[in-house]
This record gives C-alpha cells, structure tokens and sequence, in this order.
C-alpha cells in the first residue's frame, strides 16, 4: 500500500510599500522600516512573502494610485512568481483597488483590510469577534463596487482572503446594513456590561493599571510575568487581541487590578479605533497608564509617536490628566554595558523603568513604580490597637498598608497606614475616634 503525502499549499503574497515623498514627521520611520512591518503584518496572517517593492509617490494617481509605470513593474513581478495576494501597504478606494487587481491579475489588499484579517484571526471572545466585525463591515460596505460582474464572488462576511457571498450588490448593501445595526446594538450591551464591571470594581476599590503600546513591545509577556495569568504571547505583530485582566499585588500590600490591551500601530484604521472604542475605554479608566516600549527596536521613538497619537484620539493625554510611567522593554536584546546603564540608572519619578520581561530583570523597580504612583492620593494616619486584637490587624491588613507598626510595653501596637480615601471612609467607620488624633498629626506634618 502506497501511503499517500499530505502536500501544504503555501499562500503566498507581494508586499508594496508606497511612500509618499511629502512625509516629513517627527521621529518618523524610514520607508525600508514601513516595508519591513508591512511584511511582518503579511506574515502575520500566513503569508509567504515572495517578493517586495517601495513606490515612491509624489501625486496619487486617481485610478491606481501610483504612476503606470511601476504598475506595469509589478504587474511582471506578479506574472512571474504568481502571488495569491499583493498586499499594498498604503489607503486604497475602492476603484484603485478593482483596477490594481485587473492589472496585476491578483487578489488585492490594502494596509486596512491587512490588519482587519490579521484582527479577524486573533479575536477570540465573543466581545473581539464583534468588535472586529463591525470593522470590516464598515470597511467591507464601501468596497460592494463589482458592477462589471453580475455575481462576482465578494469579499466575504469575516475575512477578505476568501468566503461565501455570491450576492448581488445590492442585497449585500442591504444585509450588510442590517447587520451592522444588529451589531451595534449587540456592542452597546457589551459597553453596559464593562460599565457595570466597573461600577463594581469601584466598590471593591481597586486601582486599575492598563498596559499600552505598540504592538509586540511585549506588553502580554510584562503581563504574564507579573501576574502569572498564561496570555498568549508571541514574537508577531497583534499575538494577542482581547482584552485580560488579573489581580495585582504590589510589594507594600497594595492590591490593584493589572489590564493588557490590544497593541497599537502606526496609521491605525479608523474602523478599528472606532470599533474597539469599548475595549480600548478600560484606558480612559485607568488610573495608572503603563506605556510598555521596545527599546532594542530601531523605530522605538517612532513606536512611541504613534502610539500617543492613538491615545490622543482616545482623549488621553499621558502625563497631564492621569499618572503614567514608561517602561523600556526588551533591555536584554540591548549591548550588555548599555542593558546595565538602564538597569542601574536613576530610580526617580518621571524617569522610564528599564525592564526585561523575558528575564525578570528590572521588575522589582517596576512594582515600587506603581505602587508609588498609585499611592501620591493615599491618606496617612496613625491607629493605636491591642496588640492581641488579630481579627483587626489581619482586616487593617487587607484594606490598608502598614507603613509602619511598634509594639509598646502596654501590650498596645502603634501602626502608621496609609489608605485611599476610599478605604478611609471604611477604617473612620471601623475604629472611629482610635484614628482621628493620629490623623490629624499625619496630614500637618
């Protein structure tokens, strides 16, 4: 009996960079670095990169967006190696795309359908799956632009790789449109939801500390290391998509709520932000905002531009309306001497915390940083109790930190606790006039 082998087909794709000559942005990246992430993004998705091309543009063409020229370059290239897509990685309309796709005889994606299917194969939750398809039907409607063909088989439903939707147009139009209102609606009882989630963390309270940065700057890897909670992490763009959160305990007892987000990129689709506008409002919450960055990457100045673009949208401006601390990650891919200068600096307010969340090197540092942030609003007061009393110490304990404690020969111990006001109503309310002198002397001196 013969046995028969199981051949792999191998997807494979062209990657075209167009880079306008007018770019001219603070710490912008070269055109080799935006090709180099357009074809992580295509690897992202299962794609082999077969070949690659940079067009520069000096005037979009209305028709193909750049010139014919190097239309006809690509158009031989695509002849040639036979790709299954050509990513491009720049906004296409929707006529530039059907006449690009004519000419080079492929299936044609632009930088937003790009991250929209990488998007689409990373949602997980429910929450995520409707989230990312709004994006593309929002995306998608805009593109129902076949006309030459009475029954051309459409980008279909969640990915744009291949699908069911051999539909006329104007059915598509219309289903397309109910669905988008149905999911709308369905995404408004999910922002309820995350409303009253918060409502009940507020009563727990815990201080809420939410991870942001570029994408693969290792925010889930920071994350898993400090919380053990097993998130995927992995070295490509957007491993992880779906929001976790996890309970944090920081090194004076302090207990805060640790959120890993969903990565930023540089030009993220509007669809995108729009529609991850609920998952992303866990940021506006936040009471500490961690900017994870990748210090070993070249375009890590770059990184951080794009990624405070985004929060700006958001209407977070860091360091003006909320605590922020930047962590420089990766320090372990760095030169040993420059890895040891981070590692070893000045450990100051204001200052990035170098870290490696790999190595756990650094992470000590990073703790002291929340916990020192998170406590600039705690109120200080002293509590004298008996010594014997365990029940009181234990729940102290658990609502406060215990800055400092001194047991005196009259079987008393004198503690000095720092809370958040918040928890201050609660220990005004357990031990009454035991605190106020203490109170009182703390907040003069």
């Amino acid at each position: 009996m013969s046995e028969e082998i199981e051949t792999v087909r191998v997807r494979t794709a062209v990657v075209v960079h167009v880079e306008p000559k007018s770019r001219a942005e603070a710490f912008d990246r070269d055109a080799n670095a935006r090709l180099s992430e357009a074809v992580g993004l295509t690897a992202a998705i299962g794609l082999n990169v077969v070949s690659r091309h940079i067009v520069p543009l000096g005037r979009p063409t209305p028709a193909t967006l750049m010139g014919s020229g190097k239309v006809d370059e690509i158009a031989a290239d695509c002849a040639a190696v036979e790709p299954e897509v050509v990513i491009v990685n720049a906004a296409l309309s929707p006529v530039q795309q059907r006449n690009l796709e004519r000419a080079w005889k492929a299936k044609v994606l632009d930088r937003t359908a790009l991250i929209l299917e990488i998007f689409g194969e990373r949602a997980r939750t429910r929450e995520g799956r409707l989230q990312v398809e709004l994006a593309h039907l929002t995306y998608q409607r805009s593109r129902l632009v076949r006309s030459w063909t009475h029954l051309e088989r459409q980008r279909g439903g969640f990915g744009f790789l291949g699908g069911p939707g051999e539909t006329q147009i104007e059915t598509d139009r219309r289903l397309i449109g109910e669905r988008l209102s149905k999911i709308r609606r369905e995404i408004e009882g999910v922002k309820r939801t995350r409303n009253l989630q918060r409502k009940a963390r507020r009563r727990v309270p815990f201080p809420m500390i939410a991870l942001v940065g570029y994408t693969n700057a290792g925010k889930s890897t920071l994350f898993n290391k400090l919380t053990d909670a097993g998130v995927f992490a992995k070295d490509i763009l957007f491993a992880t998509l779906d929001p976790t959160m996890r309970g944090l305990k920081l090194p004076n007892g302090t207990k805060a709520i640790l959120s890993d987000t969903v990565g930023f990129i540089a030009d993220l689709p509007h669809e995108l932000v729009a529609a991850f506008r609920a998952t992303l409002e866990e940021v506006l919450e936040a009471d500490l905002i961690v900017h994870v960055r990748d210090c070993a990457h070249l375009e890590s100045e770059a990184q951080k531009g794009d990624v405070l673009k985004v929060l700006s949208e958001l209407g977070v401006e860091l360091g003006t309306n909320r605590p922020y601390v930047e962590v420089l990650n990766k320090v372990d891919l760095l030169e040993p001497e420059v890895a040891d200068a981070l590692l070893s600096g000045p450990h100051k307010p204001n200052l990035p915390v170098a870290v490696s969340a790999k190595t756990g090197e650094g992470l000590g540092k990073l703790l002291d940083r929340f916990e020192a942030e998170l406590s600039n609003a705690n109120i200080r007061f002293e509590l004298t109790l008996d010594a014997a009393d365990g029940e009181a110490l234990a729940w102290i304990h658990r609502h406060g930190q215990v800055l400092e404690k001194t047991y005196k020969d009259d079987a008393t111990v004198d503690l000095v606790l720092s809370a958040t006001p918040a928890e201050l109503d609660k220990f005004e309310h357990r031990f009454g006039e035991k605190m106020l002198s203490g109170q009182g002397e703390a907040e003069e001196s």
